[in-house]
């Protein structure tokens, strides 16, 4: 699995990523592509498969005003669209940072968000980068 930090702040998120998925950084507009669900493969070939914390999550509140630039129900209007008409299926709502971390570990093509603070210790992690550069929206 892989993990880097998104930008650094006291309680910020760290974005997790299956090691099959074989990557070793992300601009912040593909972040956005692959959790609004327009992103579905990566660059692989291997299905990108996304997990969430409930919208209530004070985690994932701010991965979504920091790192999508979005607030969290937007994010869930978004998904339900893409539901109702067809198109995608919503992220994977986990309980907790915890359940996060082990499914991303065990899933491939696996990408999700921790709190920097969570402890990674024996899940065999790797750190990147966000990209500013790259592909706009």
């Amino acid at each position: 699995m892989l993990l880097w930090p998104a930008q650094a702040m006291a309680s910020d998120a760290q974005i997790i990523v299956n090691a099959d998925a074989q990557v070793e950084s992300l601009s912040q507009a593909q972040l956005r592509r692959i959790f609004t669900m327009r992103q579905r493969q990566w660059p692989n070939g291997l299905l990108i498969k996304v997990f969430v914390l409930p919208n209530q999550n004070a985690l994932h509140q701010h991965f979504s005003k920091s790192q999508l630039n979005m607030f969290p129900y937007q994010l869930e209007r978004l998904w339900n669209k893409l539901v109702y008409s067809g198109l995608s299926e919503r992220p994977v709502e986990v309980y907790d940072e915890q359940q996060m971390l082990q499914l991303v570990a065990q899933t491939p093509g696996a990408i999700g968000y921790i709190s920097v603070t969570e402890n990674t210790s024996g899940v065999g992690v790797i750190k990147l980068a966000i990209s500013e550069e790259g592909d706009d929206e």
